[in-house]
């Protein structure tokens, strides 16, 4: 049985990782969970799945929990992520937290010496080179993708040797606003954005989706994780979303791993790895159901997000913390109403103009460029 740590238990993929958990007939055991303010939804999961210790967001949460399970350690804040992932006696940290406040705890967790079912973009993109540098000081940690397009990737890999590698694609929905055109996108509203037609995930990342700056992320963090030069990445869209992403090696061969739209089998994935084992929860792929599957090119005039993530990757260093930043306070801002769609772009492009880029050699490096950049943000957008 092995014993997993649930950071983000409340948010999408940390609700799918308890489903998997549920139906695995005791193949896992949860160890401790984290919510940040859905505190509701984390007292109903301490009840089923019994942790041993618990990290709550906020202090009205932190009460309630202490209140009905007073002997249980429960930690306050974000620094209770990084208590969690401290714990020893645990075998799989599942980093599922939005935003760069997981990569302190997945640096704790490499520490750890634990396998990093990583599920959080920011860790890579923000602390990328960091955080490699940490895999090669403690070898008996390991980082396994959760999100679909990086799983897709990490399985169609093992089909090959990394140095027959042509390139990588990366396949992308689309999103809310696929096909079309600037002009059409001055006036959409929160809503509109949220309506995904493929995923059911949390809302910034749905935002993200929308704007193809979630695909940007997923380019800076596949350079990261695979060691793939940015010129040997593509971005494709796929608006069926069943082709999660494709390795194309020097033989012109293309590997690919088809699932349907369904988080739980890469999360599983990521708990089994290397081996394959079945679980109820998942959906079969119908082939017959499928009558066609398309493919398009990226609109990069209208959906920016791509190709500022492709300019931030090859500028290096701090530059994609920065991408990372102005991306999360632009999308805060977004959907409390205070700027338009197309101004998450602005706000991105603006914050990297503005930034000189340094080394990332610590958490600490990662925090002061995160901070200026957001204050930035916020300065001049957030009033």
């Amino acid at each position: 049985m092995k014993r997993i740590v649930v950071l983000g238990s409340t948010g999408s993929i940390g609700t799918n990782a308890l489903e998997v958990i549920k139906n695995a007939e005791g193949k896992f055991k949860v160890v401790a969970l984290s919510g940040h303010k859905n505190h509701k939804l984390l007292l109903e999961q301490i009840r089923e799945f019994t942790p041993e210790c618990v990290a709550v967001g906020t202090e009205e949460g932190y009460k309630e929990i202490k209140a009905e399970f007073p002997n249980m350690r429960v930690y306050l804040g974000d620094e209770g992520l990084k208590e969690l992932a401290m714990l020893k006696d645990y075998d799989i940290l599942l980093t599922a937290v939005s935003g760069a406040v997981g990569i302190e705890a997945t640096v704790e967790g490499i520490k750890n010496s634990k396998r990093i079912a990583l599920a959080n973009k920011e860790t890579m993109v923000a602390a990328g080179s960091y955080i490699n540098r940490l895999l090669t000081e403690y070898p008996k940690s390991e980082i396994i993708p959760v999100d679909s397009e990086h799983s897709a990737i990490f399985q169609s890999l093992l089909g090959g040797k990394k140095k027959e590698v042509e390139k990588i694609i990366i396949t992308a929905s689309g999103g809310t606003f696929r096909g079309k055109k600037k002009e059409e996108l001055e006036k959409v509203k929160v809503e509109d954005a949220l309506k995904h037609p493929n995923w059911s995930m949390g809302k910034k990342i749905t935002i993200d989706s929308s704007s193809l700056v979630n695909k940007g992320l997923e380019v800076i963090e596949a350079h990261e994780l695979f060691g793939v030069d940015y010129d040997h990445i593509d971005v494709l869209v796929h608006p069926q979303s069943v082709i999660h992403s494709m390795v194309q090696f020097k033989d012109k061969a293309v590997i690919a791993q088809l699932g349907a739209p369904d988080m739980k089998l890469p999360i599983q994935y990521a708990f089994t790895y290397p081996k394959r084992e079945s679980n109820p929860v998942f959906e079969t792929l119908d082939f017959m159901k499928m009558s066609t599957l398309t493919f398009e090119k990226v609109d990069n005039e209208t959906f920016k997000g791509v190709e500022l993530a492709y300019r931030a990757g090859r500028t290096g260093k701090s530059m994609p913390a920065v991408f990372n930043a102005a991306n999360e306070v632009a999308v805060e801002l977004f959907m409390k109403g205070k700027i338009g769609f197309l101004t998450i772009y602005e706000i991105i492009e603006g914050a990297m103009d503005r930034h000189e880029p340094v080394e990332i050699n610590s958490v600490e490096t990662v925090k002061t460029v995160d901070g200026e950049t957001r204050n930035w943000v916020y300065t001049e957008y957030g009033k």
